[in-house]
């Protein structure tokens, strides 16, 4: 855990949140600013800055990550219909915390391309 990481302190319990899932390798809540009707953050507790940072020993969690999204989209019911995992990678394309997260978003038509 990193002390000054928002999302670390999230985990933590340290900064109040929705979450919506967790367990001993993920945590998930809801976007504090949503961008569809679904808008669900999903962080592992290990904290790394992101994929560039992340080694083939994180293979394994980072496709945990993606399962923990289908569950969240089937329990929200949005499956079906279809919705998105994103991850963004650095500054330019638009991550603002350095804590690897993936995004889920949903219940709503979602254009292409998407930025």
């Amino acid at each position: 855990m990193a002390k000054d990481c928002l999302f670390c302190r999230i985990i933590n319990k340290e900064i109040p949140s929705q979450i919506v899932h967790e367990d001993e390798r993920a945590v998930a809540f809801e976007d504090i600013n949503p961008q569809a009707p679904t808008h669900v953050v999903i962080v592992p507790r290990k904290h790394f800055t992101g994929l560039n940072d992340a080694s083939s020993d994180d293979a394994e969690l980072i496709g945990y990550l993606h399962l923990v999204a289908a569950q969240i989209a089937r329990a929200r019911g949005i499956a079906a219909a279809g919705y998105r995992v994103v991850i963004n990678t650095g500054r330019t394309a638009g991550q603002s915390i350095f804590h690897l997260h993936l995004h889920l978003l949903g219940g709503r038509g979602l254009g292409w391309p998407p930025g």
